[in-house]
């Protein structure tokens, strides 16, 4: 749920329009988040049929991180790891933070809302790492950095607020190093069938309810992602379906926001916020039905 871009760089009203819906959504809905959830803006990854409290979300969130980078073949082996690293719609910096430790790295990171690019440097300087993470608001379709620089291209579920998904997986290649990799975790909807042209009516209907709350553009599928990685030539395409290992997660942000904190805060944050509160249940039921899925896609870029 984190996010990206920059209200000057649009074409059009409705791009103009989605941004600033985005921005402005983000900009009430952070604080919230933080208050609530902490400085990772994402699902958690858990065992499958995990039963799990409060407590064991913020660790699964970590661990969402851990797994995305398993996946993708990042290991130990200093020689391996990444120096530099892009986070595409960074949210609150939390990812930043987290693999500029991790790695000892110089991790940039780009959101659309203002209040989120300040939250993320204000904390990146309370924790002693100024000099290794910054944060800017900047557009993800047209980013602010020359081709090739950074050893890791980190998308933390932004994709699915980008309008322009061929743009979006294009300017995440150009930005990559030669040899770099490239990480997005997303929501999807499912994968079309062979004799299908769309989804069914009722699956698009509620997806569009969630695009509503969420400002979110037209969704695509898993499988729309890896023939745009392969039409630009990107190797080591891999993906999964991680929608089992995310269940929980829904369920407890709702549970969060009716503690009388989260209640309190969810009436300080505005009527964006309490609007995306009231279609969290469509979020269950679109990954109960099986018409969202919660995906890891990642490749690397030729040397």
């Amino acid at each position: 749920m984190t996010t990206h871009g920059e209200t000057a760089a649009t074409s059009t009203p409705d791009a103009r329009a989605l941004q600033e819906g985005i921005a402005e959504f983000y900009d009430q809905s952070s604080g919230l988040w933080e208050d609530i959830w902490g400085d990772h803006m994402h699902h958690g990854f858990y065992d499958p049929d995990s039963n799990v409290s409060g407590s064991d979300h913020p660790a699964a969130q970590i661990r969402m991180i851990e797994e995305s980078l398993r996946f993708a073949g990042i290991t130990d082996d200093p020689a391996k790891q990444p120096k530099t690293i892009v986070d595409v719609g960074c949210g609150i910096g939390g990812s930043s933070r987290y693999l500029a430790r991790k790695f000892g790295a110089e991790c940039q990171g780009i959101t659309l809302s203002p209040v989120q690019a300040g939250r993320a440097n204000v904390l990146a300087k309370d924790e002693g790492l100024a000099d290794k993470v910054s944060f800017q608001v900047a557009d993800a379709l047209k980013q602010p950095f020359p081709d090739g620089q950074f050893d890791l291209v980190w998308s933390m579920e932004s994709g699915e607020h980008m309008p322009d998904k061929a743009k979006f997986v294009n300017e995440l290649a150009r930005v990559a190093a030669p040899g770099g990799t490239i990480i997005i975790v997303t929501w999807c909807h499912r994968d079309l069938g062979p004799s299908e042209e769309d989804l069914e009516p009722w699956e698009k209907k509620l997806l569009n309810r969630i695009c509503n709350a969420y400002y979110l553009p037209e969704w695509c599928s898993t499988s729309d992602y890896v023939k745009l990685l392969q039409s630009l030539s990107l190797q080591d395409i891999k993906a999964a379906d991680w929608s089992e290992r995310v269940a929980p997660f829904w369920p407890a942000v709702i549970r969060s926001a009716f503690t009388w904190k989260g209640f309190m805060s969810l009436l300080r944050s505005g009527l964006k916020a309490i609007k995306g509160a009231l279609v969290m249940p469509l979020m269950i039921q679109g990954y109960q039905k099986g018409v969202i899925k919660f995906a890891i896609i990642t490749c690397r870029k030729p040397e």
